[in-house]
């Protein structure tokens, strides 16, 4: 075997240690040393022992002369290296004659001077062989062979007991169904945090932040809350419910000090197009406006609606139900729906399907459906009245309604519309511009409902300019109302996608600001909060909630401390139910469009960003181009399956068709890396180390033995078949001649055909980045030892971790009993090398012997 001195291996280090080495006596070659008389234990009639310290100082030695030479040029001695010294042959004459004390060569003394110096020597890279050793090497390189053959140790694996289900199961049960006093305030505290949280609140410290960012967040979430109905397709008064509701259960159960849950624009719009869709197969007429004058009428739309001009109705848990009554009840359903699910997921503790919406997705999801938002709240802009498109590709046909009704404009709402947009836009600009110095965000868009409220009412634009208004919103609460189990089976289907989003933008934004302000979050209590604000609240004319970012941040940056912040924000909103509300009558509806569609500019400012998407990683760009465009184009639900999906297959084709390479080693180390990416890598000689960057299993298989193939040049079971023919045509050429020359050129005619002389004997598959190997892997590496080993190539794994291990050995792959496990497992690339090495030194050295 050749190796390099100074690169030491296990067994050439145990060789060694045992006094069996190839060169049973190396020194160092310095004019120190030479000067010095080496003492001969024959002369002294003493046991080598005795000399303890004096080799003792001669290692020493060793290790000055390391740091002061470096290493010479190599000198092949058989199949061993070692390396010339600097002085001359007469020099190493005297020092081996004195060594060895007359004129036979002492092994003991010799093999006692290894095993005093070994852990020098074998790090030592400017070695020499005496030449007193010359005749012993023949010995001493068969006691070499034998302890070489030797493999070197693996790791012993620790043992696991395994517990049977049936008993993990019991004891589970046992300990949830214990009851004591502990376990009862645990079980409180982890269902309501608040409970943990609020005994402890620092007054002095925490007050003056949650009471200014709760009240910047109430005044925030008013006229959002109105506007973003006009999204959900039901009244303005249901927004103000939900963000109440929302905002008071999510400060009992919430694990996130920072996070605003409420009325969100992506929930409101996934709710709108469900009741839409409910409207129309209901029979409804969806270009028609709620006419709701005032409260008795608004009243009476939850029970029987006789209201003149609502002729339609239907009839919905034993009464007739209106528009207006049948959308809220499409709503809440789906929100009950909605949150049961959620619910589920966090008894079920299916939290991991949040896991497979990855970023790229969940921006592209979130700007194609802003844009699709944009495109619904542009008839407002414009004041035309026409209906929202049911079915697919709502952008398309939306736009194309908008400007085949161009001329239907309302020039009142057009105008108010464009000042409105650049009063919201330009106070978006300059909150952004001097965030720094603002220590609260401008209340920008409390001021243009202000405003726009008393131009529209002084105005009376309504009735002079037939500009559409929010309408009465009344005062006080609607008692509660279960509801409706007879919608429940017809949008069960559409609440799965509400209640994913909702709980993967909810838990990602609390995971991402814990992160921030350092303290952590309980995904699944944040998933049973987020069920219950959307469970309980449906029961009170709500809808749908999540988390917001804009609304998130806003509260981080004005010193929120925790969730009291929340009930702050919920008082205001209750102010505005019960005192506050039926101001809100003469708004124009074109304002609440405005402050939507300004709203979304974070996530259509994300077009500017693809271009670095790209640069920085294709996949991410494609994906989030691809979701954004189904999402869009096709249809929010779809858009988000359509990304899922999507990104799933890009996971796999990334394992379908992974990196491959072969590796090099690093000179004079252990390290072995990617020859086509690192420099001045020398592949070891006549071993291939092949790289397969992905998990193996049954979608990769064929790619992982289509690239191995392709990286040695081997394809064995080819190389067999040539063979065979090669063989074939051998012995019909051996037929064709004379008799007399027939036996006796016959073996020479079919080794030279058959045989061909492979540039390698050895596969060493580096298993570093392979996470796990399923029962086809197993098979596959099955089929490459056996099909390599036909024309005598070696396969051995390296670097495999503990769970390719363990498949291994259920599918046998080492055999009965793991037999053949340290000849073909090794834990670093390195050891596997040495192996191959000796093991086809000393398979040639036996036939070597054989044939002589």
């Amino acid at each position: 075997m050749e190796s390099p001195v100074g690169a030491p291996s296990s067994t050439s280090s145990q060789g060694l240690q045992e006094g069996r080495v190839l060169c049973t006596a190396v020194w160092p070659i310095g004019t120190n040393n030479s000067k010095r008389p080496i003492p001969n234990p024959k002369a002294q009639g003493s046991d080598p022992l005795v000399h303890q310290g004096e080799l003792q100082h001669m290692a020493a030695e060793l290790g000055s002369y390391k740091q002061a030479h470096t290493s010479p040029p190599p000198l092949t001695l058989g199949n061993s290296r070692v390396v010339e010294g600097p002085a001359p042959l007469k020099e190493l004459g005297s020092r081996a004659q004195a060594m060895r004390g007359g004129p036979q060569c002492d092994s003991c003394h010799v093999q006692h001077l290894i095993r005093s110096t070994t852990d020098h020597i074998i790090h030592f890279p400017s070695l020499f062989i005496l030449p007193g050793c010359i005749p012993f090497l023949p010995k001493t390189m068969e006691e070499a062979t034998k302890v070489t053959e030797t493999p070197p140790p693996l790791l012993e694996r620790r043992v696991r007991q395994q517990q049977p289900t049936v008993s993990v199961l019991k004891s589970k049960l046992k300990k949830s169904v214990t009851c004591s006093v502990p376990r009862v305030r645990s079980t409180l505290t982890g269902f309501f945090p608040v409970l943990r949280w609020l005994p402890k609140y620092k007054l002095r410290e925490y007050v003056w932040g949650d009471v200014m960012s709760g009240l910047i967040i109430g005044i925030v979430l008013v006229p959002q809350a109105i506007a973003y109905c006009l999204l959900a397709g039901v009244e303005p008064i249901y927004g103000l419910y939900t963000s109440f509701y929302a905002n008071i259960i999510y400060f009992l159960m919430g694990t996130s000090r920072h996070v605003s849950v409420g009325i969100f624009s992506l929930m409101s719009l996934m709710v709108g197009q469900v009741v839409d869709k409910e409207l129309f197969l209901a029979g409804f007429d969806l270009n028609e406006d709620f006419t709701s004058s005032g409260p008795d009428v608004f009243n009476a739309t939850l029970g029987t609606n006789l209201t003149a001009g609502k002729i339609h109705t239907v009839e919905l848990m034993g009464l007739q139900c209106g528009k207006e009554c049948y959308a809220i009840s499409v709503a809440t359903a789906l929100t009950f729906m909605a949150g049961i699910y959620q619910v589920m997921m966090a008894i079920f503790r299916l939290g991991f399907v949040s896991v497979f919406l990855s970023a790229p997705m969940l921006d592209g999801f979130a700007t194609g459906a802003s844009f699709t938002i944009l495109t619904v709240q542009a008839k407002y802009l414009l004041g035309l009245k026409i209906p929202r498109h049911q079915g697919y590709s709502t952008v398309v046909v939306t736009w194309i309604n908008i400007f085949a009704n161009i001329h239907k404009t309302n020039v009142c709402d057009l105008i108010t519309s464009a000042i409105c947009i650049s009063v919201l836009v330009g106070g978006k600009e300059i909150q952004e511009r001097y965030k720094d110095r603002l220590k609260i965000p401008l209340p920008t868009e409390l001021v243009v409902v202000a405003g726009a409220t008393l131009a529209s009412h002084f105005g009376e634009l309504n009735s002079r300019y037939g500009s559409s208004v929010s309408g009465h919103i009344p005062t006080g609460f609607i008692p509660p109302q279960v509801p409706s189990f007879s919608l429940m089976p017809r949008v069960a289907l559409d609440a799965i996608p509400l209640a994913v989003i909702s709980f993967a933008f909810t838990v990602s934004l609390s995971e991402m600001f814990a992160k921030k302000n350092g303290y952590t979050v309980r995904p699944n209590q944040e998933m049973l909060a987020i069920g219950f604000c959307n469970i309980i609240p449906s029961f009170f004319h709500s809808f749908a909630t999540s988390a917001a970012l804009a609304k998130t941040m806003v509260k981080d940056s004005t010193g929120c401390q925790t969730q009291v912040s929340s009930l702050i924000s919920a008082l205001v909103v209750l102010l505005v139910l019960l005192f506050f509300a039926p101001f809100f009558y003469a708004l124009q509806k074109c304002v609440l469009a405005c402050i939507i569609i300004v709203s979304l500019r974070g996530a259509l400012r994300k077009f500017k960003d693809v271009p670095a998407k790209w640069r920085a990683s294709q996949n991410d760009a494609i994906v989030w181009l691809v979701t954004m465009s189904a999402t869009a184009l096709i249809s929010v639900e779809l858009g988000l399956l359509v990304g899922v999906v999507f990104s799933m297959i890009c996971v796999i084709f990334k394992t379908h068709s992974p990196k491959v390479s072969l590796l090099g080693r690093d000179n004079n180390t252990d390290v072995y890396e990617d020859m086509d990416e690192y420099k001045d890598l020398m592949p070891p000689p006549r071993v291939h180390i092949f790289r397969f960057q992905a998990p193996l299993y049954y979608a990769n298989k064929e790619s992982f033995l289509k690239s191995l193939y392709k990286a040695v040049g081997v394809e064995p079971f080819l190389e067999m078949t040539k063979r065979r023919k090669a063989e074939k045509k051998a012995k019909e050429m051996s037929l064709k001649q004379p008799k007399a020359n027939r036996d006796k050129n016959n073996d020479e005619v079919v080794i030279g055909l058959v045989q061909r002389e492979l540039d390698f004997h050895t596969i060493v598959l580096d298993c570093s980045a392979m996470p796990f190997i399923d029962s086809t892997g197993v098979l596959a590496f099955k089929g490459l030892v056996k099909e390599y080993k036909e024309i005598s190539v070696s396969v051995l794994l390296a670097n495999c971790n503990t769970a390719v291990i363990d498949s291994l050995q259920k599918e046998q792959f080492f055999g009965q009993n793991d037999k053949d496990m340290s000849s073909l497992l090794f834990h670093t690339v390195h050891a596997a090398v040495l192996h191959a090495n000796t093991t086809f030194a000393a398979a040639e050295s036996r036939l070597g012997n054989s044939e002589v």
